[in-house]
């Protein structure tokens, strides 16, 4: 299974450093929830893991390579990143087919997955018609499309129900302990301390701490993930 290399990573606009000298490897079988504040950095390395934007310096890899490298990209990693980015008048099977099609996965592939995240019955509907949570769910359909090595996730929980948070940390650790590598960013900490092996905590574009999060809830003498988040990031510092 593939894993996830960020060597030295840095990303400058002009005189802003949106993220400088980034450094971690995330391991396969594990779900990492990498935290930062709005602006930390988080989506920036995203963007550049996932081949859309270039770094300044350093390396972002999956498996030793660049996104930009893999031959077949949709079957190495999958990623959401903005759930509405299938037309509207669209049907949620067909959304999906279109891009299996580009990637040469099969039509039955889209129904594989939309089973997987519950939405078979609304397969034949317009996405238009989806509530949030559908089209949340419909985006990690597409993530999920190529049977990728590596999942990325940006937000997975927004949009959905009690029962539909449940579901969602279900399939994350059943990902996991296939011994896929999973990458979750969240605001949602209580929801996401459930969920995670490993924590990544990046403010204003610097790594400040990444682990296990029972050791660095140990370490760091907090009785919860919240907790630890407002106390790393409000030093001001890395550590």
């Amino acid at each position: 299974m593939a894993r996830i290399r960020f060597d030295r990573l840095t990303k400058r606009y002009g005189a802003v450093t949106a993220v400088h000298d980034f450094t971690a490897t995330l391991e396969p079988g594990t779900i990492t929830g990498f935290l930062g504040a709005n602006g930390a950095g988080k989506s920036t390395t995203l963007r550049m893991l996932l081949g859309l934007t270039r770094p300044t310096s350093g390396t972002a890899t999956i498996d030793g390579q660049p996104y930009a490298a893999l031959a077949q990209p949709a079957r190495v990693i999958g990623a959401m990143t903005d759930p509405d980015v299938f037309h509207p008048r669209r049907k949620g099977r067909d959304a999906l087919r279109v891009l299996g099609r580009v990637s040469g996965i099969p039509d039955r592939r889209a129904d594989e997955v939309l089973e997987l995240v519950g939405l078979a019955d609304a397969a034949r509907r317009r996405v238009g018609g989806y509530s949030m949570g559908m089209r949340q769910r419909l985006g990690l359909a597409a993530a999920l499309l190529g049977d990728p090595e590596t999942v990325v996730l940006d937000e997975p929980a927004n949009g959905l129900d009690p029962a539909g948070v449940l579901w969602l940390r279900t399939l994350l650790r059943g990902l996991a302990d296939e011994g896929r590598t999973v990458l979750a960013s969240s605001h949602l900490l209580a929801e996401l301390a459930q969920t995670v092996d490993d924590v990544i905590v990046i403010d204003h574009g610097r790594l400040v701490v990444h682990g296990p999060m029972s050791d660095l809830l140990d370490t760091h003498r907090s009785s919860t993930l919240e907790d630890l988040f407002l106390d790393l990031t409000s030093k001001g510092s890395p550590s």
